[in-house]
């Protein structure tokens, strides 16, 4: 038995989206005395060898000794007492809720997963026939209730299997769950999913059905005008949901998974025009808003708590689609049973699995944050501060594929993008906050970071460097506030919640600055928008906020060995007596009382704080270390 060995193979076919979404699927292996099974919420793709949770495999072995328990409930809290019971170790792991089936295979490697190409078998009305035809010598289980039904119902088919043909199944399909493989070895494991996949694929070519989801063409008009008022509709009334559109496709009619139930639920609201009054009528019928709204012809909605919750709603709903697709090789589709469906919606255990997904909250958890210039320096630093917090965090950027790096890097448990943008030019900011929509659904954050700064004397700067410095720190601030403010206005209205633009200014836009009046002018100029803009967009429940940073010495605004502010002061003059770009550093730094420059974190403190003071607006907050007081 290797760790390392179903580690591997854990993370090769986690991070295969044919085989492996939303980090689902479960994997162990085994020695005489331990299983070591993948934990909830970790997914397949991430897993590492100390991952694993270690479970004594004699205990877990009682499950199936387990006597009849008139009340369901009860003996599922006596299989997860068992469970909990047969962990050593790091007790902080919970076991996957399969682990009783992991046990009984034996073999010393077990990979669980449900392809969409399996599920077209699984989820049909011909599956087990048909399963008989293409793999013999699997065994087939129809459709149980997780947990320790499931278990017992597996071992005692797989007693009968054994018994017939004097070996165990290595090959197990579940009905509308997927297959369970079992080897020794990873070759055996791989060479197993390799026949069942090429196998499958076959079956479709030969029945002419695409493998991908048949999509038609997105009306992005129309999605940019609903997506934002179904981010309020959806929400809980206070919190919007996040919204990813998707091109439209006939969403499953049902679920036909327990992944599809857990993440995507089991029905969508399907509607030329959908409105609040038919998402609360969906509500009243079935218990939950829709996660996932289908317009015919126009597009497809996927809701989820943040960025990254819709786009896991906008997999497993693609997913279920083709299942559906691929099902009619095998007779139609077979969806979960009423009780079945039931039984997940309302288990334990898979609701502690979408809670471990979807992380902790944090005070801005469900809230899209977009941050311009956020591919580098103070934009970056914003950016990061702000995932931490629970945002979903859209990079915007100039520099595309710095944007796209940077939401790459970016550690953001409510997910990340990046999108392109000219804040001077009026088209690509409407591009911007068009992509960001149909992304996201909306935006409640927009900080407004992108800025320019070139530092000269009144008596010789150049004109066409006073219209670049202005055309980006001013004009670029209000075209942003233009189109941004229309977006919120529209999702404000269709809930109680508030959404906030913060631009980050400077202390010199409330001191003048020395040789610097390009700059300092945009800056100041800006304060006098944000007052402005708050007074008239607060009647739209938009908040209008500045922070106004002292000088951030590590940037490469300041820093830059050839186009940073040190290197040009030096070269202007602007420091008396100054010879090295250390003694111009030296000399800015004196002028604070906290004696240090402004980093990253200092603003984004200040940003949050405008976002959660919920009586704040029209504000320019010092963030100097004391260097700029206000009266």
């Amino acid at each position: 038995m290797s760790l390392a060995i179903i580690r591997e193979l854990s993370n090769r076919y986690g991070a295969d989206p044919s085989y492996v979404l939303a980090g689902g699927g479960n994997t162990s292996c085994k020695d005489e005395k331990f299983l070591y099974v993948k934990p909830s919420g970790v997914a397949l793709a991430d897993i590492t060898e100390s991952d694993f949770v270690k479970m004594e495999r004699e205990v877990i072995r009682r499950v199936f000794s387990l006597p009849e328990y008139a009340d369901a409930s009860e003996r599922e809290a006596m299989v997860t007492k068992l469970m909990a019971f047969a962990v050593t170790g790091n007790a902080a792991r919970r076991p996957s809720v399969e682990a009783p089936l992991h046990e009984l295979m034996p073999f010393t490697y077990i990979v669980h997963l449900h392809p969409a190409a399996v599920n077209g078998l699984t989820c049909s009305q011909n599956g087990p026939a048909e399963c008989a035809k293409l793999f013999p010598e699997a065994l087939w289980i129809p459709e149980t209730d997780p947990g320790f039904t499931l278990a017992k119902t597996v071992h005692d088919a797989s007693v009968k299997y054994e018994a017939a043909h004097g070996r165990p199944a290595s090959m197990i399909f579940l009905q509308n769950h997927g297959v369970f493989v079992g080897g020794n070895s990873a070759e055996e494991i791989d060479n197993a999913y390799s026949r069942i996949m090429s196998t499958l694929r076959t079956v479709y070519e030969k029945a002419g059905i695409a493998t991908v989801p048949e999509t038609g063409k997105l009306d992005e008009d129309f999605a940019f005008e609903l997506a934002p008022k179904l981010r309020g509709w959806l929400g809980d009334g206070k919190t919007p949901k996040t919204v990813k559109t998707l091109a439209p496709f006939r969403t499953a009619r049902g679920a036909f998974t327990p992944d599809h139930i857990v993440y995507a639920k089991s029905y969508s609201l399907i509607s030329d025009d959908p409105t609040e009054a038919e998402i609360l009528a969906f509500e009243q019928k079935y218990g939950y808003k829709p996660f996932v709204v289908e317009v015919p012809g126009k597009a497809v909605f996927c809701a989820g708590a943040t960025g990254r919750g819709a786009e896991t709603v906008a997999l497993l709903a693609q997913d279920g689609a083709l299942v559906q697709q691929l099902t009619a090789a095998f007779g139609g589709p077979r969806t979960l049973s009423d009780a079945g469906r039931g039984f997940i919606e309302n288990w334990e255990a898979e609701s502690y699995r979408k809670k471990v997904a979807g992380g902790a909250s944090v005070r801005l958890s469900g809230k899209v944050a977009v941050v311009t210039g956020g591919a580098q320096g103070f934009g970056y630093g914003i950016a990061e501060e702000l995932a931490a917090e629970g945002a979903t965090v859209v990079i915007a950027d100039l520099n595309a594929a710095g944007a796209q790096s940077a939401a790459a890097r970016l550690k953001a448990p409510g997910g990340a993008c990046a999108v392109a943008v000219n804040i001077a030019d009026e088209s690509s900011v409407e591009a911007m906050v068009r992509s960001v929509v149909l992304t996201c659904g909306g935006i409640d954050l927009f900080v407004a970071n992108a800025g320019v700064l070139k530092a000269g004397s009144v008596k010789s700067f150049e004109k066409r460097d006073w219209e670049f410095v202005t055309s980006v720190n001013y004009t670029g601030y209000f075209l942003c506030v233009k189109h941004v403010s229309a977006v919120m206005a529209r999702q404000n209205r269709c809930c109680a919640a508030w959404t906030d633009i913060v631009q980050v200014n400077s202390k010199s836009g409330l001191v003048g600055s020395n040789r610097n009046g390009a700059y300092a002018g945009s800056k100041f100029g800006t304060v006098g928008l944000t007052q402005s803009f708050a007074l008239e967009l607060v009647t739209d429940r938009i908040k209008v906020n500045s922070v106004c940073p002292g000088n951030f010495f590590d940037g490469p605004l300041w820093s830059d060995p050839t186009r940073g502010l040190f290197v040009q002061y030096l070269n202007s003059g602007k420091v008396p007596g100054a010879k090295t770009v250390a003694d111009v550093k030296l000399h800015y730094e004196k002028q604070i009382p906290m004696h240090r420059g402004c980093y990253p974190s200092d603003v984004a403190k200040a940003i949050v704080y405008a976002v959660c003071q919920s009586y704040e607006t029209g504000q320019a907050i010092p963030v100097t270390g004391g260097q700029v007081m206000l009266n």
